[in-house]
């Protein structure tokens, strides 16, 4: 068991932005209940507490980057529960942002899986490859044959079955409404494409006019591992195809890719499509469906994007829907974007505790809204003998909407 250190210690190196932050830090303790990596090690160093002294460390030069002590760094979810219970507002997120680009990448980040998972075109050209080949029937024989730790495996199983849906079009409709613009992102416009297109159906029925732009990587899987080059391009992208749109908002329908978006674009309104849709609901009318279902609301979700209660007066418009939302933090499913690829293992514990407490409920289908974390959920179902139907929750809105 590693033990960190809790007092302050002193300012003697340059400490920067790292220290800063860290200093705001009074090591009440309060974050340890709601961080899903100490519930699942019940160690110091897997805390925020911990990993913020870790950080303090490393950024003055008081501890050297071992592969043992980044190891807790990178083991951090990013799941931001600790920010919404911190009384002393420590900004986690960019401590966590900034001391992984200290570190850089780690040696055995597999850059070439998540390069190809960045390349959204690639990805559904590969994936039509893979249909006409039958993946589907032999993709769990294939993984099997590798190690339990290897990201490949891990990309193997959490691979959809179906074909993706095809790709949104770029037009946008009506003249005089507000004019929005649909971010498809890169894994989200090749397996969450009918998401999409249910976003675009429930906005205009509102009344709204959406714009689809190109699809690539916001740069969420680089900034979060240390690679900054790389995120700072796929910034300057982002901000080249919002600047090209015209449009007044920016939308993603993945939760996951909103901080990040509001990163590249601060000057920008990037919002959950949820909340637009929440505040116009009147306009909509649902048909009614007689069905459990349990919704997983994403940490990106009850964080970052703040839409959870949005969601679910959303989904509770629709006639005889019995909505069952799984327990907040320390619940975090633990795809955590590649996290999953990089600590399967981990990954798998945390994943599966939460399919248990999706089973407690008795569902009849399971939604949740972060594309990852749906992938992820997926390809632990059937170890445990579970079988539920799995979407976003605005796909199910869609389906439901009545049609004037």
């Amino acid at each position: 068991m590693t033990i960190m250190p809790l007092e302050k210690t002193p300012l003697h190196a340059a400490g920067g932005r790292i220290a800063e932050l860290a200093d705001q830090c009074v090591q009440c303790g309060l974050c340890l209940p709601v961080c899903p990596t100490y519930a699942l090690d019940a160690n110091e160093a897997e805390s925020p507490r911990g990993r913020i002294a870790i950080a303090s460390a490393l950024a003055r030069g008081l501890a050297d980057p071992t592969a043992d002590l980044r190891r807790h760094i990178d083991h951090c979810l990013g799941c931001l529960n600790c920010e919404k219970v911190c009384p002393a507002h420590v900004r986690y997120d960019e401590l966590l942002v900034e001391t992984r680009t200290l570190l850089g990448p780690a040696p055995e980040r597999p850059r070439r899986l998540l390069w190809l998972i960045g390349q959204p075109a690639l990805m559904r050209a590969l994936r039509r490859l893979g249909g006409w080949a039958g993946l589907a029937r032999w993709k769990d024989r294939l993984a099997s044959a590798l190690p339990a730790a290897s990201p490949w495996r891990a990309a193997l199983l959490t691979l959809p079955r179906q074909r993706p849906a095809a790709p949104l079009t770029r037009t946008a409709h009506g003249s005089d409404a507000p004019h929005l613009a649909l971010f498809p992102g890169c894994v989200a416009s090749v397996d969450d494409a009918q998401a999409q297109q249910a976003a675009v159906t429930l906005l205009r029925a509102t009344g709204l006019r959406v714009t689809v732009l190109p699809a690539f990587c916001c740069g969420a899987l680089d900034l979060h591992g240390g690679e900054a080059a790389a995120a700072a391009r796929s910034a300057r992208r982002v901000r080249e195809a919002w600047v090209a749109s015209g449009a007044s908002q920016l939308l993603s329908v993945t939760p996951g890719c909103l901080g990040t978006l509001r990163r590249a674009l601060p000057e920008a309104e990037v919002i959950d499509p949820v909340e637009l849709l929440a505040s116009r609901g009147d306009t909509l009318r649902f048909r009614p469906l007689a069905q459990r279902v349990a919704l997983h609301l994403p940490c990106s979700q009850r964080n970052v994007a703040g839409t959870a209660q949005a969601l679910q007066s959303l989904l509770q418009r629709i006639p005889g829907l019995e909505l069952l939302p799984l327990t907040p933090p320390p619940h975090c499913c633990g795809a955590a974007g590649s996290h999953l690829l990089e600590f399967p293992e981990r990954a798998a514990q945390l994943r599966d505790a939460t399919l248990r407490q999706a089973a407690s409920l008795a569902p009849q289908q399971l939604l949740s809204s972060n594309i990852g974390c749906r992938l992820h959920l997926a390809s632990g179902m059937a170890p445990l003998g579970l079988a539920w139907p799995q979407r976003h929750p605005l796909t199910l809105l869609a389906e439901q909407l009545e049609h004037e």
